[in-house]
């Protein structure tokens, strides 16, 4: 009896120590604070993919330079990079190369990015560069790109002041943003904060972001997207598209979005799909509910005559089919009286639009619902739509 117990503890040390991840700490590769420690980074990505075993890279407190980092798999094993320190990006846009991500995660499953972290982009320098409003072959250096990336984690740590979008997820699947915080001013132009295309299973949870675009924009091709309890402000709010403008743009379904605020914010929850479109794509099965809006100039809208800066022609409705799709129990304040906007094409009017216990003010008294080429449900306390 005393032999199967020694050998079933054994067995047990063995299989907990087996479960404890290879920590390789970057300063054993030479990235020492107040330095570029892009290639002690690529070094220690370099082991921790090659290893068939959990393997974590430790970034520690303090302060660090680093340019451009490339990370990309398939790896054997799961990998978490933990950063504690500050990590400072090169100010200038032209120290990047040809470089389109300051941080790039490719092809990797299993990834976790952990710790209290903070990725400084210093972008103020860019800010003034960005027209991408005007100029579609414009320099977009994003913070974060993920693409092909699965059954991964990002949490806890901060994007603060990127050059461009904070965060852009491309063809992943099964990926959630926990605790994520991102910071940026109002003025910083075109700094979205999470843009999500063609994905699937991802998951914006818990989140504070402030920027000087979208908090949140969703482009074509994504399917089961879920943001709650998420802070957003100042920015543009939360938007499904722009949608409609390119061909081969795919369809946008099971949306969720729920237990937001939205502060100070140019839009609260957004459709926009331009007119004149060259295809037909759809936006179905789409579920806004419990959202506070506190201060936003246009807290519900659907837009389908999207044309920012004149950069097309109204000559043609838009054939964006917008149709299931739900918004329950959104209160709080407008800052103009179009508390409600819903603006859908003429060419394929929207379907299935429910309306449920919209409570929003504008100055004290009850914000407006403007509809066209629409016939939405309504129930429980929500102004009837108007012309």
């Amino acid at each position: 009896m005393n032999f199967i117990i020694k050998i079933s503890l054994v067995l047990f040390v063995a299989d907990f120590c087996s479960a404890v991840p290879t920590i390789i700490n970057i300063s054993s590769l030479g990235g020492k604070p107040n330095t570029d420690i892009a290639k002690a980074v690529s070094s220690a990505w370099t082991q921790a993919c090659a290893s068939t075993t959990e393997v974590k890279i430790v970034i520690p407190a303090g302060t660090y330079q680093m340019g451009a980092v490339d990370i990309r798999g398939p790896c054997k094993a799961p990998i978490e990079i933990q950063v504690d320190g500050t990590i400072l990006a090169p100010e200038n846009p032209n120290d990047f190369n040809n470089a389109r991500q300051w941080i790039k995660f490719t092809y990797i499953n299993a990834l976790t990015l952990s710790g209290s972290g903070v990725f400084d982009a210093q972008g103020a320098m860019s800010w003034k560069l960005n027209d991408c409003h005007k100029n579609q072959k414009c320099r977009k250096l994003m913070s974060f790109g993920f693409t092909s990336v699965t059954n991964s984690i990002i949490r806890g740590i901060t994007s603060k002041d990127s050059k461009h979008f904070h965060v852009n997820i491309l063809g992943c699947n099964n990926i959630t943003f926990d605790g994520f915080k991102i910071s940026a001013p109002h003025e910083s132009v075109n700094t979205d904060g999470i843009h999500i295309g063609r994905s699937t299973e991802v998951k914006v949870i818990n989140s504070n972001i402030a920027t000087g675009d979208d908090c949140v924009s969703l482009g074509h091709g994504n399917k089961n997207i879920t943001i709650q309890n998420v802070n957003c402000g100042p920015g543009h709010g939360i938007s499904v598209g722009s949608l409609g403008r390119y061909p081969n743009e795919t369809p946008v379904e099971g949306i969720v979005i729920k237990n937001c605020t939205m502060t100070n914010t140019d839009n609260g929850i957004r459709i926009k799909a331009w007119p004149n479109t060259p295809i037909k794509v759809t936006v179905t099965d789409m579920l806004v509910e419990d959202v506070v809006m506190d201060n936003v100039k246009f807290p519900i809208i659907i837009d389908q005559e999207y044309c920012p800066y004149n950069l097309c022609t109204r000559q043609n409705p838009s054939q964006v089919k917008i149709s299931k799709i739900s918004f329950k129990n959104i209160r709080g304040t407008s800052a103009t009286r179009d508390g409600v906007t819903l603006m859908c094409s003429s060419g394929t009017p929207c379907e299935g639009i429910e309306l449920s216990d919209i409570n929003l003010r504008f100055k004290g008294a009850v914000a407006t619902t403007k509809c066209s080429n629409v016939k939405p449900t309504i129930t429980g306390k929500v102004v009837p739509c108007s012309a």
